[in-house]
């Protein structure tokens, strides 16, 4: 059994189909201890003001989808960019949403908070090159 990459992964996605699918996915591929999942971003918004403040459970990667009714994923990384000493922590955020939206794929390429988009669904090959990708820096 391989060693999990990551201490702590945070999914937020307001799908509970593709939350149940991407944590599956995340366990079969060892790629985390802890996956937190949040349909609710102000929950998942709250989640990591608490991580910050207590200096614990800081997630290193955050799986965001971008279209959900009650905020944005945009919305999200205005209101996260927002926290107190958030960069500080180098937390790598991939983008995961089925949009193919052009304006999407600009905001995301346009948010320093961003690492990358992935399109869903999240597969064992996007896990690996978010694995190699960070390994290589």
């Amino acid at each position: 059994m391989e060693i999990h990459r990551y201490k702590t992964v945070l999914l937020v996605d307001d799908n509970y189909i593709d939350n149940l699918i991407s944590r599956k996915l995340l366990e079969n591929n060892d790629f985390s201890e802890n996956i937190i999942i949040y349909e609710s971003p102000q929950e998942a918004l709250d989640f990591i003001q608490q991580a910050l403040t207590e200096n614990q459970n800081i997630p290193e990667i955050i799986f965001l989808d971008i279209r959900m009714p009650e905020i944005s994923g945009f919305d999200f990384l205005k209101r996260l960019n927002a926290m107190d000493n958030i960069l500080q922590h180098n937390i790598k955020i991939y983008m995961l949403s089925s949009s193919l939206d052009p304006t999407d794929l600009k905001k995301v390429e346009e948010s320093k908070l961003v690492t990358n988009f992935i399109g869903k669904p999240l597969t064992s090959q996007s896990l690996t090159a978010i694995k190699n990708d960070i390994s290589s820096r």
